[in-house]
This record gives structure tokens, C-alpha cells and sequence, in this order.
């Protein structure tokens, strides 16, 4: 009928919109400091489990268990657990920032742009799982359901980084932001189904410091003498709690408000911690973690072998190298379908492929998570598995994506 729209008239709405201008400046600085924190994690994994493996591995592992720690607080912790509770509570507070910049003033304010990596996200947790429940959950293994469910950003930009910048901002920014709504997931699992106690006095008494640092951070306080105490006081008290520590950060985090002041500050108070505390998270928290957590004794080819064949092993490694790619990809082509959406332009299913295998790299939230659910003497496995998952995931997106770039380049005209 004349002067009524069709479907074909309307303009097909793109699942993966080019950012707004600052946003992609924020992104590209972002990318940066998260390639190189990667290339830190890869050197600092490597190096455990160089040390695991040779004449001293005693001494590794004397360096990991060795306590610090003021015991009246209930405080004296070996070097690994500082690093998983402590030092990781650090990537959580920048996790935290990130995350309420994105919902408040980033894309993800904007329903229509967070549709696709939300989906996206979540179809990259639950089919995950339930690989691994399907493979593990009958042998033991149930309670490692969310191991292969995490994606390590550093670990994926570090892959980027050295298949080349040509790939399309895009996909940079839809791996960025599939990776902040998946850390969301993974706290609220973690909080959730990884508690093993509860002290409920500790974790109300948490609320009084966070209170506190709330109240500071919202009046323009940056001293780092007044705001670090009550950071510190909220993160003991949950720790106390039984609740893992790292949830503290976030709590932190989300307290920080992310618009400026009028007229009295630059910059909002998030986007200037996140400034700060960024190459902390990146450069020390998470590759310091990844040394004292991913050394692990193969026990030669054989001993690999045997490892690999476990139903847990098996599971983790189904979960991020069939599950997430699979789960990101079915969640992307459903949105597509029932939203009439299309790709943006330059873009192609092949991105995604290799986009949704990048997400397979499943480390640092991977081996928390490991630990958190099997013991730090269950979780060598673990560790083994995620190791070789992210490692076989990381390959195969370096070919898939490389491929796409020969395809692109054999397509364009030569001028």
C-alpha cells in the first residue's frame, strides 16, 4: 500500500555498531593497557610453570605457602591466597568501574547496543556449563559447572595484539564489552555458588567502611590516607564473611560515582580510578596472581595425557573450546534473527567465529574459580585443563581471524 512502510524499506538495524567517538577513544586506551597487562600474564604463567617443572619446583612451592599477615585480624595467609584475595580483589575494583561506566554513560546504557553482547555473553556461560555438567557432572566434578565459563580479556587482547590491529574496531569493542557483562556474570557466581560459609555479622559490619568510602568518594575525596583504610576495612570484613574477598571490590567500585562533579572535577570519579588503578590491575594484580596460581607439574607427555583424559579435564576443556564458541555464536545469530539486525559493514560471520574461539581463553577467572571449587590441592587438573583450553583456544582464533584477514585482503581491489 502506498505511503506504508515495508519491511524491506525500513534500514536493518546493525548488530555491531560502531562506538560513539569517545567512546572508542576510551576503548583504544583501554585496549592498550589490557595488551600489555596480557603479555605480562603470558610471561608470568610461563614462568610458573617453567619453575613447577624444574629442579625448583621445592622452592616455588615453599614461596607460595609461605604466611604473612597480621593472625589476629585471621589475616596470615600464604603468598597465593594474598594473591587470589588480595591482589585479584584489585582486577574485580577496575572490573567494577568499568562495568558501571559502561551501564551509566557508556554503549551499554543504550538497550539497543547492549542487546547483542549481553546475549551474547550469557549464551557464553550457559552452554559452557552445561558441556561441562554433561561431560564432569555425573563423575564428581559438579561443583567445576563455571570453570569454562569466564573469558580473560588481557589474555584475548594479548592474542589480538599479535594477530595484528587490522581486525575492525567493532569486533575490538564487542570483545570488550561481551568481556565486562561476562566479569558481571562471573561475580555474581562467584558470590552466589561459591561461598562456603556465611558469617552474617562480618558482612554487615562490611557496610559501615563501604559507607564511609561511598560517602568520601562522593564528595570529591582522592586522598589515598583516607579512602584506603576503608577500602581495606570493607575487604577484610568480607573476607571474614566467608563471601571471597574479591566481591569487595566490586562493592567498592560500585559506590564510585561516574558523572563529575559540575564545575569542580575534569573528570568523573570512576573514570579517574579507573585511570589509576588500571596498570596496577593490568600490570601487577592479575600477571602476580597468574605466577603463584599457574604453576602446575606436568608430569612429562605422559602425565599430561592422563590429565587431560579426566572427566573434569575433558569437561573444561569441551566447555571453552566447543561450549562458549558455540553459546556466543547461537546467542549473536538469534538477536540477528528475531531482530531482523544484520552485521555491520566490513564485518562477517567469520569475525564472530573467530571472536566467539578468542572467548574460549578462559584464565584468570578460569583458575580462581578452579581453586574456589576444588581446594588448592584438587584444583592441579584444573589448572592443567584451563592451561591447555586457553592455549588450543588462542591458536585456533589466531588461525580462524588470520584467515579472515587473507580472505579481506584477497577481496580488496588492488589500487
Amino acid at each position: 500500500m502506498p505511503g506504508t512502510p515495508t519491511t524491506s524499506s525500513r534500514p536493518a538495524r546493525k548488530l555491531l555498531d560502531r562506538s560513539t567517538w569517545p567512546e572508542a577513544r576510551r576503548i583504544a586506551a583501554i585496549l592498550r593497557k589490557e595488551t600489555i597487562g596480557g603479555a605480562l600474564l603470558l610471561v608470568a604463567a610461563l614462568a610458573a610453570l617453567v619453575l613447577a617443572n624444574s629442579p625448583w619446583a621445592r622452592t616455588y612451592e615453599e614461596l607460595r605457602a609461605f604466611e604473612v599477615g597480621p593472625a589476629a585480624l585471621h589475616l596470615r595467609l600464604d603468598l597465593a591466597t594474598w594473591a587470589a584475595d588480595g591482589l585479584l580483589a584489585i582486577f574485580f575494583f577496575v572490573a567494577g568501574l568499568e562495568l558501571k561506566r559502561e551501564f551509566v554513560a557508556g554503549d551499554l546504557r543504550d538497550a539497543r547496543r547492549a542487546a547483542v553482547p549481553v546475549a551474547a555473553a550469557f549464551g557464553g556461560v550457559l552452554l559452557p556449563a552445561l558441556v561441562y555438567l554433561a561431560i564432569a557432572g555425573g563423575a564428581g566434578g559438579a561443583q567445576g559447572w563455571a570453570i569454562p565459563t569466564a573469558t580473560d580479556i588481557a589474555f584475548a587482547l594479548a592474542v589480538l595484539a599479535v594477530i595484528g590491529r587490522s581486525l575492525p574496531e567493532a569486533l575490538r569493542t564487542f570483545l570488550l564489552t561481551l568481556a565486562v557483562v561476562d566479569d558481571l556474570i562471573a561475580i555474581v557466581v562467584i558470590a552466589l555458588f561459591y561461598t562456603s560459609h556465611l558469617a552474617v555479622l562480618p558482612l554487615l559490619a562490611a557496610l559501615v567502611p563501604l559507607a564511609v568510602f561511598a560517602l568520601l568518594v562522593r564528595r570529591g575525596v582522592r586522598a589515598w590516607w583516607l579512602l584506603l583504610p576503608a577500602a581495606f576495612a570493607t575487604w577484610a570484613l568480607v573476607h571474614a564473611s566467608g563471601v571471597h574477598a574479591t566481591v569487595a571490590g566490586v562493592l567498592l567500585a560500585l559506590t564510585v560515582p561516574v558523572a563529575a562533579r559540575d564545575g569542580a572535577e575534569a573528570t568523573g570519579p570512576a573514570e579517574h580510578f579507573e585511570h589509576r588503578f588500571r596498570p596496577i590491575s593490568a600490570g601487577v594484580a592479575v600477571p602476580v596472581f597468574a605466577f603463584f596460581s599457574a604453576g602446575v607439574s606436568l608430569g612429562g607427555l605422559s602425565g599430561l595425557a592422563d590429565t587431560l583424559t579426566e572427566p573434569i579435564a575433558l569437561g573444561i576443556l569441551a566447555g571453552l573450546l566447543v561450549g562458549k564458541p558455540l553459546g556466543i555464536l547461537g546467542a549473536t545469530w538469534l538477536v540477528s534473527r528475531f531482530t531482523r539486525a544484520t552485521l555491520d559493514e566490513g564485518l562477517g560471520w567469520i569475525d564472530m567465529a573467530g571472536l566467539a574461539v578468542l572467548s574460549g581463553i578462559g584464565f584468570t577467572v578460569s583458575l580462581l574459580i578452579g581453586e574456589l571449587a576444588f581446594g588448592a590441592a584438587g584444583a592441579e587438573q584444573v589448572k592443567v585443563a584451563v592451561l591447555t583450553g586457553s592455549l588450543a583456544a588462542a591458536v585456533v582464533a589466531m588461525v580462524i581471524l588470520r584467515l579472515r584477514a587473507r580472505v579481506h585482503a584477497a577481496a580488496s581491489p588492488i589500487i
